[in-house]
């Protein structure tokens, strides 16, 4: 067990320690959850005037902006369900300890902080917990394999019909699956007033999605 102040922590106050340290990270996704519900929210509004103008250009890349944040965000929910697991494991496994005095190995466990540790959004805050859980005996050191995030690759495969979906549902139709509706849209558009905004929000959401 690890040290507090000096003092060799019990099975139970580790499972205490553990189950706070998750909530805290529970809390940090859920607030950058709203982060990126906030931008995202700025940037449909944006997507909306550039549709108005008929820039489809401009709509393209907020609309792949806007799935790449939803891809985040599943990520972060997922990672929340699964930190919520752990914990509730943790909690579990106090009741083998009143048996036998030690904290038992836990595959589910394991498989669980191997899934989130692959994940960017949580790697650095579940390493530390992945060495103290080691050391406890309740998980076996694994060989790291790291996932590797291609979702640049993954957005340019799905996007066209990712983003024809965003694109008919945020702009009423007006761009998207079924095609221009209404009149015809003005395609000459002043892209370099709308550059700097699109800047500005993708680099705010980009911050959002790597922390």
């Amino acid at each position: 067990m690890d040290l507090i102040f000096g003092k060799r922590l019990s099975p139970e106050e580790q499972v205490k320690q553990w189950r706070q340290n998750i909530r805290a990270h529970e809390r940090e996704l859920d607030r950058q959850i709203r982060g990126i519900d906030n931008e995202e929210a700025k940037v449909k509004k944006t997507l909306k005037q550039a549709a108005k103008k008929g820039d489809r250009t401009v709509c393209t890349m907020l609309a792949k902006e806007i799935v790449r944040s939803r891809k985040a965000k599943d990520r972060l929910y997922t990672s929340k369900a699964q930190l919520n697991s752990i914990s509730m494991n943790l909690q579990q496994s106090l009741a083998t300890v009143k048996m036998v005095g030690t904290l038992k190995k836990s595959t589910e466990i394991m498989k669980l902080v191997n899934n989130l540790i692959k994940l960017p959004e949580m790697s650095k805050n579940m390493e530390e917990m992945q060495k103290e859980m080691i050391k406890a005996g309740i998980i076996e050191e694994m060989i790291s394999d790291t996932m590797e995030m291609q979702e640049d690759e993954e957005i340019e495969e799905e996007a066209e019909e990712e983003v024809n979906k965003v694109l008919y549902q945020l702009t009423d139709g007006l761009l998207g699956m079924a095609g221009p509706v209404g009149p015809a849209l003005n395609l000459e558009t002043e892209p370099e007033e709308a550059e700097p905004e699109l800047d500005s929000m993708e680099a705010r959401l980009s911050a959002l999605r790597a922390v």
